[in-house]
């Protein structure tokens, strides 16, 4: 038999979840629009912020960087911009837990999405701590 009470009472709660979705993705989105993240190397040569999408927004270099090599420098700046985005890339998987969840496929796929893109692999396959510590 056809119940047009409870078919109403379902459309009327499903619509509350779509609604409650779009408001908890669009809270979401705004937060990691506005994301930006700053990160200092440990040894005073520089200090990087990267935005939500992991891009350069600023650079400062110490005076130590008057100190050591060009190329001390160059590979501080790169490991600094390399943690700068692991953080970026955890605070926005933190951002979307809290917003949209991961428990569904989606919230999943976001999260997903937002560490492939934000995560770099250390090309030398050294750590930091490693380079770092030869000067």
């Amino acid at each position: 038999m056809l119940d047009p009470d409870g078919a109403m009472v379902r459309l009327a709660e499903w619509k509350g979840r779509i609604d409650q979705l779009a408001a908890d993705t669009k809270a979401m989105s705004d937060r990691l629009q506005r994301l930006q993240v700053t990160v200092a190397d440990g040894n005073g040569l520089c200090e990087v912020t990267v935005d939500s999408v992991g891009a350069l927004v600023d650079l400062r270099l110490g005076q130590r960087v008057q100190r050591v090599g060009p190329e001390v420098v160059s590979r501080t700046i790169m490991d600094t911009i390399r943690e700068a985005k692991r953080q970026l890339a955890d605070r926005s998987q933190e951002i979307i837990a809290d917003t949209v969840g991961t428990e569904s496929a989606a919230g999943r796929a976001i999260a997903e999405r937002v560490g492939q893109q934000l995560r770099d692999p250390d090309p030398a396959g050294e750590s930091s701590d490693d380079q770092h510590g030869r000067w």
